[in-house]
């Protein structure tokens, strides 16, 4: 964090050099600059640096007020939460002013008569840029009075005039003056709040209870909303819709590569997750969004992916813990848990009740054998089929531990022209050498033999048997 500045007086901020820009300029200046210096301006986001992203940097540049539509769990609230890393590290503003008015440009009456009575005199402080920004989500109970303002009774018992500005209790907008404000859901407004926000938007003054204050805020609006509301047959009013300079469609990754580097930024785990079973859950949601099962028209957030992961992760230290494990590594066997858990966050197609359970194993299979089919390439298991196939049983389960599922493996002859066994091959894919991501490897080995039909599985009462 940059030092914040000393100047205590609007004369000390004139002697420093400060100069007053608009908030677009502010931005403008600031994206610009990280461009020509080969800096990220957007860290933390991943599959939207070739579709997203130059299109709301091209907004900023151009100062247009924006809106980000998407479906739910797209990254809309992290996209516009990274704005506040354009800002200035810090703003002078009018020490004890309501709106945060910067000491060269005092807007209301109350900061104004201020100025003219202190001058140079004037106290200034400093505003970091975290505090510059405000967030609303917007629900049908939100008021004029939250976003715009409304008169304060308490000063008109004081005895001012309704008619006087220094009556009026500023709302969110207003107060986010030289600042960002995000109102989340943007159609969830009532039409008359969205009217409410039309001045705000274009003539920058706000009218409250019949009262015009012109007020020249200076004030950058940014939106989330669904495409599907975001028609004038939806809940959006056509006029608030032309305010906005710029309408940018944001989207689920396109890469896997960035699918798992989002599971992975997110998640909290609680427990080792090896790469292999964040790619399962990665190309799970996946699959999700492209089946006709699901009800696209909500979407497949990311956050059930992240979920997912945090669920396996769960579920490999509660094995830990429970059999004295001392290293607690997921398994193919804890993926069934976030099935279990999870369905709750798909909304299925009304056709497919009943269906629920079949649909999500089925595709969480899909995504466990292509993951089978990218990795394990090349490796010959013929012996270790025959293995299974001369009697051998492999147990695993929810409360097995990763020393007695490799105990329980058949010994097998190393592979021709190597002092390896297939075991170590298997292992080598991954980099695996410790007991519990060793049995992660292999557990996925035999899941995948098992999905090609090469042996069979049988499972219950928390155990699952191979052979």
């Amino acid at each position: 964090m940059v030092t914040r500045p000393n100047a205590s007086t609007v004369r000390e901020l004139r002697e420093s050099g400060h100069l007053l820009t608009s908030l677009r300029e502010e931005l403008r200046e600031n994206l610009l600059a990280k461009l020509a210096a080969g800096e990220d301006a957007w860290p933390g986001l991943h599959g939207f640096e070739s579709t997203v992203i130059p299109q709301l940097e091209r907004a900023l540049i151009a100062g247009h007020d924006v809106v980000l539509l998407g479906e739910r769990g797209q990254g809309k609230t992290r996209l516009l939460r990274t704005l506040v890393g354009l800002l200035d590290e810090w703003t002078p503003v009018i020490e004890g002013s309501e709106l945060g008015e910067h000491p060269f440009e005092p807007i209301t009456p109350a900061s104004q008569r201020q100025a003219e009575q202190l001058g140079d005199d004037l106290p200034v402080t400093w505003r970091h840029r975290s505090e510059r920004y405000a967030e609303k989500l917007a629900t049908p109970d939100t008021s004029v009075a939250d976003l715009i303002g409304d008169v304060d009774p308490m000063k008109v018992a004081e005895g001012r005039t309704l008619g006087d500005p220094d009556t009026i209790h500023f709302g969110l907008i207003p107060r986010s003056h030289r600042g960002i404000v995000a109102i989340n859901e943007l159609p969830d407004l009532a039409e008359r709040i969205q009217v409410a926000m039309l001045n705000v938007m274009e003539e920058r003054d706000i009218q409250i209870r019949g009262y015009v204050l012109r007020l020249p805020l200076d004030v950058l609006v940014m939106a989330s909303a669904n495409p599907e509301d975001y028609t004038n047959r939806g809940r959006i009013i056509t006029p608030l819709k032309d305010r906005f300079g710029a309408e940018i469609r944001t989207h689920y990754p396109l890469e896997i590569e960035d699918e798992i580097a989002v599971i992975r930024q997110e998640a909290k785990l609680v427990a080792t997750v090896p790469d292999h079973l964040v790619e399962i859950l990665a190309r799970f949601t996946r699959a999700l969004r492209e089946s006709s099962a699901v009800d696209q028209r909500s979407g497949v957030s990311a956050r059930f992916a992240i979920a997912g992961a945090e669920t396996v992760a769960a579920a490999a230290l509660h094995r830990s813990v429970s059999q004295g494990e001392d290293v607690a590594v997921a398994r193919v066997v804890d993926l069934e848990t976030a099935v279990e858990v999870l369905g709750g966050k798909i909304e299925f197609e009304s056709g497919e009740e009943g269906r629920e359970r079949e649909t999500l194993t089925h595709l969480l299979r899909t995504a466990t054998a292509e993951t089978v089919r990218q990795h394990f390439r090349g490796i010959d298991f013929a012996l270790l089929v025959e293995a299974l196939d001369g009697g051998r049983m492999v147990t695993t389960g929810e409360q097995v531990t990763a020393r007695d599922f490799l105990t329980g493996l058949p010994a097998l002859p190393p592979v021709e022209d190597s002092e390896s066994d297939l075991y170590d091959q298997v292992c080598d894919r991954f980099g695996a050498t410790d007991d519990g991501h060793r049995a992660s490897a292999i557990e996925l080995a035999l899941e995948g033999l098992y999905l090609a039909r090469k042996v069979s599985k049988e499972s219950g009462g928390g155990e699952t048997v191979y052979g």
